[in-house]
Parts: C-alpha cells; structure tokens; sequence
C-alpha cells in the first residue's frame, strides 16, 4: 500500500471536498515536471493523494524536521534549501525524470495569493535538461479568504491542464523565455480556475 498516497487522499483531502477536472490528461507514463500555484501547506499533500501518478515533490528544508521529516523522507520528497544555490535536490529530481517519474514544483518558490505573478527557473531547467513533459495544476480553496472564520470543509478546486514541451532556445537567455512559459501558461490556468469558482459562487 502507498500509504503516502492514502494519506493525502483520505485523512488530507477528505478535510475538504476536493473536485479534480483533467485529470485524464496527465500523460500515463513518461517523464513530467508537474507545476502547481502555492497558497498553503496542504496544497502539496493534497495533490500527492488525488493525482493519478505518484509525485515526487521538491519541498523546503524547513519541513524536514521531527515526525514530519521522516515521514516526507519515506515517501521520497527532496527537500530544498530556499535563498540557497544548491543543485543536489534539482540532480536527484532529474534523476527522477530520466527514470520516466514525475517531479513536482512550486515555481513560485514561496506560499502566496497563488496566482503565479513570478517563478523561479528550477522547474524549466528540470523539464530542458530532461526533456519532460510539463503539467501545468491550478489549485484553489486551500487558502482561507482574510477575514474569514474558520471553514468546514470547504471546496478545493484541482484542475490539471495539458501538457506541453518547452520550446525555448539554449543557453541563459532560453532558460529565462521557458521560465516565463511556464509561468505563463501556469498563471493562465490559474485564471481559468479562478473564473469558473467565481461563476460556481467559490472564492480564494
């Protein structure tokens, strides 16, 4: 049993009613660098349970500690140092892709409004130098909206879009244009999510 897996699925998700559209599209085999907004600490646990494939997630080194750590250790998350040049979690990760996994990133690099208004270069260098897929997921409502009192089990919102290859040239100057495409194609995703919560009566 994945029980890392059945964690986010169960215990995790099940604290939301979490609706997954897209799915169907992830590519079943093969290498993909799955990109995600970041707004909370459970976005990650969430997708890790709902996803049809097994996703190894570059988490902060922050989260590596006490019972936590260990359990983000046996699932096989790399954990990384923010603010600091280290290319060890990125090498493990295309480690990952060259063995046809997928790798998850949270190209804002920091928890935020989510909506993807800056990434950092590590996903596209992993999806360049591998030749991956990427997978650009939008997820809302795991923020709780400023104000607010605390939710009962409010909606989350999953939606994975198409995959797509990064078309950039070589050498700094296409590491930084296939930055911005992944970052656009993220942040548009985003704001097709945000669009059909707002026609539903979802907010955040």
């Amino acid at each position: 049993m994945d029980v890392g897996r059945w964690i986010g699925r169960w215990p995790v998700a099940r604290s939301f009613r979490v609706r997954l559209v897209g799915a169907a599209g992830m590519p079943a085999t093969g290498p993909v660098v799955l990109v995600a907004n970041h707004s909370s600490m459970v976005d990650g646990p969430i997708l890790f349970g709902v996803l049809p494939r097994r996703v190894v997630f570059l988490v902060k080194q922050e989260m590596f500690r006490g019972i936590a750590g260990r359990g983000l250790r046996r699932i096989g998350q790399l954990a990384v140092r923010r603010g600091v040049p280290d290319r060890a979690p990125l090498l493990a990760a295309q480690r990952v892709l060259r063995g046809g996994g997928v790798v998850g990133v949270f190209p804002e690099g920091t928890r935020g409004t989510g909506d993807v208004a800056q990434a950092q270069q590590g996903a596209a260098w992993l999806a360049r130098s591998s030749g991956a897929l990427v997978v650009p997921v939008a997820c809302r409502g795991t923020r709780r909206p400023e104000g607010s009192g605390r939710r009962f089990r409010p909606v989350v919102d999953v939606l994975v879009g198409k995959p797509f290859e990064l078309d950039a040239g070589k050498g700094r100057q296409g590491l930084e244009k296939a930055t911005e495409q992944v970052r656009d194609r993220l942040a548009t995703l985003v704001a097709e999510l945000d669009s059909r919560r707002s026609v539903s009566g979802e907010a955040g």
